[in-house]
């Protein structure tokens, strides 16, 4: 399905005036030509090297065994990049080689030990791909959106990283936290461990690991990737827009990639502790390094432990991190690698669901920020265990063969809930609210593998790039609630109900089973050709087989029992990007993407909605400036779809509670998104965005108005210079526009409508270097104490607030 010619065309030529006027404005001076202050400690050789290349830009390549024994003096003062590298390496008898036009190379020195630059001036190069231990805001290397490890300027999609850097300045411990913070995400508490993000208005529930499909059900509230704790990842990457190549079927509003920390060649590690508002406790520990003399097998180990109480009364939360990932090289073409991570979270005064948003006369409610729907023994406990493992081949002529394998188990076992939710409280007694929950067990397993094989060829006489794979996922949640009789159908008085009710009676055994089964797997190739220098032509395919199973199994009522079967094989999913070297700095894409989404929602029938189908385009300008230290973008964007399910209002699925969906055709969304991310000038990280994003259906009435049209995210942090340096400061402030819901959730109450004005959250850090190995850090969010509601929920009719301003002080020691 195409776009309709002439929406299309001024899309484009909206575009296009964006990207020059971007173009002109996002010139910046090469300020890396000038010296630089550094204050680097003396230590090992490697730690020095990688804290100067972080600061300077420069990509330098070296094994654990050239530095394996060597230290640096360090480096102090205002220096040259020529003169930072002479000082860093003297004594070591290694020197620099340029290996190419942005990267440089250690190895052994002539005579003497004598650094050689070479006649080229050294040019600032890009990042790696990890971004533990380099300050930076942005990353070097990305392969979610293809697999092949491109910059991000290669990449012809909208990619935004959140580096270990900005997850420790902002004290980002929580994926919603650090989800928050991206650009053209909004985060939205349906409970108080239940999430839904939206990207360019549509819900994400495609979550990876190290690049490993999976997948998030926000209905059955086991959402154990949601509520992941951040103390183990380096990084979150989040592709927005269509991936379909890599995970066959998929929204076109974002993959968030979660990608774990890795074992070191030196040993290092930190340990911190925290206290914050709400009786918040958090403590850290973090060590990494070689197990053995040679290097040849390498570790690292994470723990974290948090508690705290809310804003929201008779919550509490209690969460245990553990983490653990051993390297070997098996070979000196071998690496395999193993892993586990496990995280437990035991709250208490669980909400399911939020406040009610209506009053039975169909105004709008009005809490207080500190009012829980649940009752005060209400729990959902999660344990997740993550075990992964990986083994990668090189096979010569720079081609490799990987496979990496996922399997994540979750167990949310004995919870009980209660909540406040069903209905309407009369506005001025409180009658009118029934409870909403019960009691039971849930588990599930999700295992996902990957097969690729990548490499260059040459063709023409030019080099390119080719990767193909084999990838799979099976999805299994089982889940058995048992028969409540306290719970559901007791109305309370909301007002003066203070959170007391009776617990559920789980005497009378299971209410039913209710099994769901996922299945994907597919085949997919992908290539970038270089017909020119300036030229990459991005292409690929994807062939893909579904199937979704749902058996209810009722105890009590067998013909009530009903099986929900779904299939779909050889689905192909094409992909294609195009990106032009306008010089060294910029460059302009444009790529397709195609949209294949099966559902499992249904309709006032009873029936489930064909899948979703559509096609994503994409234009952009992105730019690298210090040679990668900074990156900038531009894009504009059109999403068309068939079968968007949205809520049927005053509808129902035949005998369940549940809201009715019905099938959307002709929906078109359109958008523009601009991004900066990086270091400006020494000692001076920026994260800026401003997305926009609307979607209509084919009578151009908006829909998807629950997530926000505009969203502006800005935050800035600059470490001071001269007798100052030891301070870091920063700031910034996250604005959206007012979002609202138009439902009918009852014939009683009619057509209501809720609503959010437009509202701006600031934030600011301060951190004091005591020593060269301790700091401290101080946090405060929500400067201004903005009373603002996050989540306007469709299918509950219910909305949680943001939280009030709150504060936190952690110090940390750096081994």
């Amino acid at each position: 399905m195409f776009a309709r010619p002439s929406r299309l065309a001024g899309a484009i030529h909206r575009a296009t005036l964006t990207l020059s006027l971007a173009g002109s404005l996002l010139v910046l001076p090469a300020a890396w030509a000038q010296p630089q202050r550094y204050d680097i400690p003396a230590g090992s050789l490697a730690q020095a090297l990688s804290q100067f290349a972080a600061a300077s830009g420069v990509m330098i390549t070296f094994s654990a065994e050239d530095t394996a024994g060597l230290s640096s003096p360090g480096l102090r003062g205002d220096f040259e990049l020529d003169q930072g590298f002479a000082r860093l390496l003297q004594g070591s008898g290694l020197r620099l080689v340029q290996a190419g036009d942005k990267r440089y190379v250690l190895a052994k020195a002539e005579s003497g030990g004598a650094l050689e630059l070479g006649a080229t001036s050294i040019n600032a190069a890009g990042l790696g791909a990890n971004t533990d231990g380099t300050g930076s805001y942005t990353t070097g290397l990305s392969s979610t959106a293809t697999k092949l490890p491109l910059t991000l300027r290669e990449t012809p999609q909208s990619i935004s990283v959140v580096t270990r850097q900005r997850m420790d300045d902002q004290g980002l411990n929580d994926i919603t936290d650090v989800l928050r913070q991206t650009p053209g995400l909004s985060v939205q508490s349906l409970g108080s461990e239940r999430f839904n993000v939206y990207s360019r208005g549509y819900s994400v529930d495609n979550y990876q690991f190290d690049g490993i499909p999976t997948t998030l059900d926000i209905v059955s509230q086991v959402s154990a990737q949601s509520l992941a704790d951040m103390a183990i990842y380096d990084r979150v990457e989040v592709l927005r827009g269509a991936t379909g190549l890599m995970t066959g079927a998929g929204d076109p509003s974002a993959t968030i990639n979660m990608v774990r920390k890795r074992p070191t060649a030196e040993f290092k590690g930190h340990v911190s502790a925290g206290l914050g508002s709400w009786d918040k406790y958090r403590t850290e520990l973090d060590l990494s390094g070689p197990l053995t003399p040679t290097g040849n097998v390498r570790g690292r180990m994470v723990a974290a432990y948090q508690q705290n109480n809310s804003y929201v009364e008779h919550y509490s939360q209690e969460k245990q991190i553990f983490y653990g990932i051993l390297e070997a090289d098996l070979g000196d073409s071998t690496l395999l690698t193993v892993g586990a991570d496990y995280q437990k979270n035991d709250p208490k005064g669980s909400s399911s669901v939020a406040f009610p948003l209506f009053y039975s006369n169909g105004k709008q409610t009005g809490f207080s920020r500190s009012t829980n729907s649940a009752a005060r023994w209400s729990s959902n406990p999660q344990d997740a265990l993550n075990t992964f493992a990986s083994i990668e081949q090189q096979l010569g002529h720079d081609w490799s063969l990987k496979v990496a394998a996922n399997q994540m188990y979750i167990k949310r076992d004995g919870y009980k809930l209660a909540t406040a939710s069903w209905g309407f409280p009369d506005i001025t007694s409180g009658d009118g609210v029934r409870l909403y929950g019960g009691a039971g067990s849930t588990w599930q397993k999700q295992t996902g593998l990957d097969v690729q094989l990548q490499g260059p060829f040459t063709l023409g006489g030019r080099q390119h790039e080719l990767i193909v794979g084999y990838n799979f996922s099976r999805y299994e949640n089982r889940h058995s609630p048992l028969r409540g009789t306290a719970i559901e159908g007791t109305y309370v008085n909301f007002y003066d109900w203070d959170n007391y009710t009776t617990k559920p009676d789980t005497s009378n055994g299971k209410l039913y089973d209710g099994d769901t089964t996922i299945y994907q797997s597919g085949g997919y190739i992908a290539t970038r050709l270089r017909p020119t220098d300036d030229l990459s032509l991005i292409l690929g395919a994807r062939v893909s087989n579904y199937k979704y199973d749902y058996d209810l199994e009722y105890v009590l009522t067998p013909r009530s029992n009903r099986n929900t079967q779904y299939r779909e094989s050889g689905v192909v999913t094409p992909y294609a990007g195009v990106v032009y070297d306008i010089d060294d700095i910029h460059s302009v894409y444009v790529s397709y993407t195609s949209i294949y989404k099966p559902q499992s929602v249904r309709d006032a029938s009873g029936a489930t909605l064909d899948p979703r189908e559509g096609d994503n385009y994409e234009v952009g300008l992105k730019s690298e400036f210090f040679g990668g230290r900074l990156n900038t973008s531009v894009a504009a964007y059109v999403i068309e779809q068939d079968n968007l399910a949205v809520v049927d209002p005053g509808q129902v699925v035949p005998g369940t509670t549940t809201s009715a969906y019905k099938a959307v055709s002709g929906a078109t969304t359109r958008g523009f998104e601009v991004e900066a991310n990086g270091e400006l000038a020494p000692g001076w990280n920026l994260a800026a965005s401003y997305n926009h994003s609307i979607t209509e259906d084919a009578d151009d009435e908006r829909i998807n108005s629950e997530a926000p049209a505009n969203m502006l995210k800005l935050w800035t942090t600059y470490r001071l210079p001269g007798d100052f340096d030891r301070l870091t400061l920063g700031g910034g402030a996250n604005w959206q526009s007012g979002t609202h819901i138009t439902v009918t959730p009852s014939t009683a109450l009619g057509t209501v409508k809720a609503k959010q004005s437009q509202f701006t959250v600031v934030n600011l850090m301060a951190r004091y270097q005591l020593t060269d190995q301790l700091s401290t850090t101080l946090n405060v969010n929500n400067l201004f104490d903005k009373k603002y509601i996050s989540a306007l929920d469709t299918t509950f009719y219910s909305g949680y607030y943001g939280e009030p301003r709150n504060v936190m002080l952690s110090t940390r020691y750096d081994f």
